[in-house]
């Protein structure tokens, strides 16, 4: 009997050397900052209100229940914070804010204004029990006063002069940026 000759199929095997090559690409040329770079928009791109810009109004309420409205507070300076509980770059910010801004400031036309973003009440009320915290806080609870502002990352901090413009925007939390921004604030109520 004749042995009949089988076809191989090298289907498995091409499909095989396809996935080594991928993988080898993988490892050859991906990073966590190729990632990050195209996974997240920047910074800027997020940033709606610029340095130099008109503060968009708004009208926050307040974690007592009362109502401030932006526009009302023209004459004064204005710090608008936007944060969260959960940010701990927030967190770390807000720990330095009671001495460090609101107390040094007290009695002058300043008014430092943060707004929780995107969460309720409740939430902001353990939180503020927790870290006994008695200043002002406004709740944001939908993130439309955050969304005339940016799109995405806090801590975001957004100084306004006594007209009503924006003149310095920060994003995010360190040593070097909250020393510039308590520099500002100082340099905005001396005019």
């Amino acid at each position: 009997m004749a042995k009949r000759l089988q076809k191989k199929s090298y289907a498995p095997l091409a499909g095989m050397i396809v996935l080594v090559l991928a993988l080898i690409a993988l490892l050859f040329f991906w990073t966590p900052e190729t990632t990050a770079q195209t996974s997240q928009p920047s910074v800027e791109s997020t940033t709606i209100v610029k340095e130099g810009a008109q503060a968009p109004n708004f009208t926050v309420e307040m974690f007592d229940g009362t109502k401030v409205t932006l526009s009302d507070l023209k004459g004064k300076v204005v710090l608008v914070n936007f944060w969260a509980t959960w940010c701990p770059p927030c967190r770390n910010e807000l720990a330095r804010v009671e001495k460090e801004i609101i107390e040094k400031f007290k009695g002058q036309e300043f008014v430092f204004l943060p707004i929780s973003r995107g969460e309720s009440k409740e939430t902001v009320a353990k939180f503020r029990e927790k870290m006994g915290y008695t200043f002002p806080m406004g709740l944001d609870t939908t993130q439309s006063i955050f969304k005339k502002y940016a799109t995405n990352y806090i801590p975001r901090n957004f100084l306004v002069d006594r007209d009503g413009k924006v003149v310095l925007v920060s994003v995010g939390y360190d040593d070097e940026e909250f020393a510039a921004l308590v520099k500002k604030i100082e340099q905005e109520i001396k005019k």
